[in-house]
């Protein structure tokens, strides 16, 4: 997230109008009434994205449970809260009946950059803590083999994984190592 694109109240609907199938290909989140235009993804923020969502897909195969790219939001509405993300990975293992956005999604990672380590650490966790089906946040940095969890079993209280270390999502059963994700940034490419 980051620029503000109007500072005008905006409804949940009026966005959702104006957001699903945009021709332009930009996305927007939207918090209580505000609309924030999203920035582009780095390399090291794709290629952390691809080997997850290759990972989480394999693990998940044949089971109910969807992993979701970055172009599907999470959709947030209580009485007080209204909030549309675009995580850059979710599972979702409901069944979700909006096709442009899931509600009930049990994890949620997003890749850290300078521009949403804020957000992403602080504001996007109070409001996916909202949400009754998440049993976990993950946050991957971006520039070290670094992984935080945020698990609703641990009272959302943050765990750290390094290089040599694995770790469990619990909500969908799948153990990963470190290394696996961040074999780029630790095994430096061979030479031809």
């Amino acid at each position: 997230m980051s620029a503000l694109a109007n500072n005008h109240y905006t409804t949940p609907e009026g966005y959702l109008l104006g957001e699903n199938d945009r021709p332009d290909g930009i996305k927007y989140e939207y918090v209580n009434g505000q609309i924030y235009a999203m920035a582009g993804a780095s390399r090291a923020h794709n290629i952390i994205t691809g080997e997850m969502f290759a990972l989480l897909r394999n693990h998940l195969k044949g089971s109910r449970c969807r992993a979701y790219l970055s172009d599907m939001k999470v959709g947030i509405q209580t009485s007080t809260e209204n909030h549309f993300y675009y995580p850059d990975l979710q599972v979702s293992c409901q069944e979700e009946n909006n096709r442009y956005f899931n509600t009930s999604p049990c994890l949620i990672i997003e890749v850290l950059s300078e521009s949403t380590a804020r957000i992403d650490r602080y504001e996007k966790l109070v409001a996916y803590k909202l949400i009754p089906t998440l049993q976990e946040y993950v946050l991957c940095a971006q520039d070290s083999p670094l992984v935080e969890i945020y698990r609703k079993s641990n009272h959302w209280q943050a765990e750290y994984f390094l290089t040599g270390q694995s770790f469990t999502l619990e909500s969908i059963g799948l153990t990963l190592a470190v290394n696996d994700i961040y074999e780029f940034l630790i095994t430096p490419p061979a030479h031809h």
